[in-house]
């Protein structure tokens, strides 16, 4: 490939180096480092984001990019030549329009805001809080009006995080998913419950740690190019497609929180260390979305590590590793335990079937923050009131309700990947399955090779080489839809709770 090109790409793997570098801190931030070196470690991070940014967004920068443009312009679409310049401009033409004071702000708040937040939710103080949510707001409307939108300033943010997705894109999928899962969830709560209390006794936290090692080792991820940390919020963060690394948390007295966190965020880690390496140092090697990455967190926590199938294979281990919890329970007792539908306070422990409920509840938010309907102040009511019209239930305090998540010590527009990560993830395995029969039979064997590789070839090693929209259809051969989920939550809630 010509001159221009390779120069373009070693200019990206320089900006995606300083890139990495803040990742480092930003990972060291949330699970070793002291609270008294916040204030340090956000103008750390601001210098490496605007020096970043400056780099990326240079006239120079531009100038090498039309002629790289140039270069590969007779290439096909997917070629990874022809991808990494179209990504590259796309990137180039969205970040040209923040300026690097905005960048450095955003960067120093996220600092700051997130360690307020951690000492807020321990403490259930909102008011606390409150004056960094209300930066968060500003800074989201700032961020949107640079980026500019037709319509709706969510529009402007969620094309960021769901490139070619809309705001009307969102609400036409959640308002199909909400008129087909609240009956289902109304029904589902109308019957006899299931009894769970097998997750909650005495859990050895060494042991916890061990076992979920196990499993996701088993699962494809590779240890020697990643490790797990302990963390308030579970997180994955790639510093390179060889050094991709997980944080969960734990609790003594409940299993499931570790256990299925672990899975989930192994979920993500696999796909990162998925990544095709010719795109190693471009804006391409990350997962091409919110929604694509929660696909795969989603897919292997819940519709794998959820499964009957995968339980027959590791549950006699789970019986060695805590014979005095769950030695005697029978198989299907903690199948059904794990798989229970009850409306909770916590998004990150709510059961597949409600999940969804806690994501349309905090877009919803989201939008009326950033078009002037919510003060911050009414935020704690208006998430007692959702809560209550979609599941419900209402939470007892504010550490179980509006300070549940880090998200918004950062940024708005975050939360519609979850939703949709469970829309593309049933119809990703759906087409797996159609294509590779055998694995759910692999997976009673506790093997996953099969089912890995496929997501790596159909998914994975493209990064962020096509849109969400593009790559449902390049995958699957149809157009983004949610009646694969809603077939997956119906077949599988039947075999629990009887018919649906």
């Amino acid at each position: 490939m010509a001159s221009s090109y390779e120069a373009l790409r070693e200019r990206l793997r320089t900006i995606n180096n300083i890139n990495k570098a803040g990742a480092v801190l930003a990972w060291d931030q949330q699970t070793y480092m002291p609270p008294g070196g916040v204030h340090d470690r956000g103008a750390q991070l601001a210098t490496l984001a605007q020096l970043s940014h400056g780099m990326f967004t240079g006239d120079d920068f531009g100038e090498l990019l039309d002629l790289a443009e140039d270069e590969v312009k007779d290439l096909a679409y997917e070629s990874d030549e022809a991808s990494i310049v179209r990504v590259t401009r796309r990137d180039f033409e969205k970040q040209r329009k923040l300026s690097a004071d905005l960048v450095g702000r955003l960067r120093r708040h996220a600092t700051e805001s997130r360690n307020v937040w951690v000492k807020a939710r321990q403490d259930d103080d909102f008011p606390a809080f409150a004056p960094f949510l209300q930066q968060t707001v500003d800074l989201s409307r700032e961020t949107a009006d640079a980026y500019g939108y037709e319509d709706r300033p969510y529009d402007a943010l969620v094309d960021v995080t769901e490139p070619g997705m809309t705001t009307a894109d969102l609400e036409e999928i959640f308002g199909t998913l909400r008129e087909q899962q609240v009956p289902l969830i109304k029904e589902i709560v109308s019957r006899p419950q299931v009894d769970d209390s097998v997750l909650h006794q005495p859990y050895d936290e060494a042991k916890q740690e061990a076992f979920g090692k196990l499993v996701v080792g088993r699962l494809g991820y590779d240890f020697n190019r990643g490790r797990l940390d302990r963390t308030v919020h579970p997180f994955e963060i790639a510093l390179s497609i060889d050094d991709v690394r997980l944080t969960t948390r734990y609790d003594p007295n409940f299993l499931s929180m570790s256990l299925f966190g672990t899975m989930h965020e192994s979920g993500h880690g696999m796909y990162e260390q998925g990544m095709g390496r010719e795109l190693a140092g471009t804006g391409l090697a990350r997962g091409g979305s919110a929604g694509l990455h929660e696909s795969q967190s989603r897919l292997w926590e819940n519709i794998v590590g959820r499964s009957l199938r995968f339980w027959k294979a590791f549950y006699p281990e789970l019986q060695r590793t805590f014979p005095d919890q769950v030695g005697n329970v029978p198989l299907e007792t903690f199948h059904k335990a794990i798989n229970k539908v009850h409306p909770s306070f916590i998004r990150v422990e709510a059961d597949e079937m409600t999940y969804n409920m806690h994501i349309m509840l905090r877009f919803e938010l989201e939008n009326d923050f950033l078009e002037g309907r919510l003060e911050v102040r009414d935020a704690p009511e208006a998430w007692r009131a959702r809560m209550d019209e979609y599941l419900g239930v209402v939470p007892p305090n504010d550490r179980e309700g509006v300070l549940q998540d880090t998200h918004w010590s950062t940024m708005l527009g975050g939360f519609a990947g979850y939703c949709l990560g469970n829309v593309f993830g049933a119809q990703f395995w759906e087409k797996a399955i159609a294509d590779r029969s055998g694995i759910p039979d692999e997976i009673e064997q506790g093997e996953f090779g099969s089912l890995l590789e496929w997501l790596q070839q159909n998914i994975y090693r493209h990064g962020r080489k096509y849109q969400p929209k593009e790559l449902v259809q390049r995958v699957t051969g149809k157009p983004i839809s949610t009646q694969p989920y809603i077939r997956y939550l119906k077949a599988k809630f039947s075999e629990i709770y009887g018919p649906l």
